[in-house]
């Protein structure tokens, strides 16, 4: 299978993460403009599997070195699977918020908060100080990513209400997912071996982490999703029958699209997380907040009507932000 032999290598598979992680929700508003985002959640996480599944069965299958996708998935212990199973799920109740936060507050305020927030609570759960080389650097450089948090936060109280956002509802659900999303990372990290050419048995590879942990996602849409489509946090209910009803091939297409993107810069940041260490691979793959916040601020103008001095506090986040993922990148080297 395909392996990481390099902390260049590694970083660089970072930041594919950080633009796919940052990138995928323009599927949703996209998609959003013709048929609710519980519709279009549904083709997200098929999108995700599929795209899980065809690196197992290419990149980890092929090679001389580590265990292939079938013998590694059929070896694999009932408690790994359970922890990635674990991790889908965890990970599907956070994103499934993010994506209400996404269609209340849009992704200018959603990603910088509910992300950034996950970040940070993501690079402590995962922290191991047999992988960091310069702790001091890396928890500055967090440090720094919840002072731009903040900042977008006061940007967000500048925007002018319309009747359909809503700043304490938008800045809640993406709170409470942000602390969701910072723990799902660990129940796959615990799914898998850290020793990717000659796996521990009983764990798995990244490539088979994947494709369960997109299982674990899939299935629990049943529990989290399905009764979001009925009792909608904001908007209009959307029926199950609706999906075929309405759902055109485009559609579809588009939201296969945002899960693949989603889980190649997922499948990315656990394969280098083998040479980078999790938390800083987790912590740099969540610097999306950046690229999330410069699509929406930069190109859905999510920001344009607030008042004058915004654009001086819009920089002071890109700022902070910057040099934070710059401290975490150095705090390995």
């Amino acid at each position: 299978m395909f392996i990481v032999e390099s902390y260049g290598v590694a970083v660089a598979l970072c930041f594919v993460t950080m633009l796919c992680w940052g990138s995928w929700a323009n599927t949703q508003k996209l998609a959003s403009q013709e048929w609710r985002f519980q519709l279009f959640y549904w083709d997200y996480s098929i999108g995700v599997l599929l795209l899980a599944l065809a690196l197992a069965f290419t990149l980890g299958s092929t090679g001389e070195a580590g265990r292939a996708f079938m013998p590694d998935i059929s070896q694999a212990s009932t408690d790994s699977i359970q922890m990635a199973l674990l991790g889908g799920a965890v990970f599907n109740l956070a994103n499934i918020l993010l994506v209400v936060a996404i269609d209340i507050a849009g992704m200018a305020v959603a990603f910088p908060v509910g992300i950034g927030l996950a970040l940070v609570i993501g690079v402590i759960a995962n922290y191991d100080p047999a992988q960091v080389n310069n702790a001091t650097l890396l928890f500055v450089g967090v440090g720094l990513v919840v002072v731009a948090i903040v900042i977008d936060a006061l940007i967000y109280r500048r925007v002018p209400g319309d009747g359909s956002k809503s700043v304490g509802k938008g800045l809640a659900i993406s709170i409470i997912a942000g602390f969701a999303m910072g723990f799902f990372y660990r129940f796959v990290a615990q799914s898998m071996s850290m020793d990717f050419v000659t796996p521990d048995a009983g764990l798995m590879t990244p490539y088979s982490a994947a494709v369960v942990f997109a299982i674990g996602l899939l299935v629990s849409n049943i529990v989290f999703l399905i009764p979001l489509m009925y009792k909608p946090i904001s908007g209009e209910p959307a029926a199950l029958g609706e999906y075929f009803s309405r759902g055109t091939p485009k559609l579809h297409l588009v939201g296969i699209l945002g899960g693949a993107i989603w889980a190649t810069g997922f499948c990315f940041n656990i394969i280098a997380a083998g040479e980078a260490g999790y938390a800083v691979s987790y912590g740099l793959g969540q610097g999306a907040t950046m690229v999330a916040a410069f699509w929406g601020v930069f190109i859905w103008k999510e920001f344009k009507d607030t008042p004058q001095g915004t654009n001086s506090l819009i920089a002071a986040m890109f700022a902070c932000f910057l040099v934070g993922l710059g401290m975490i990148i150095y705090s390995n080297l």
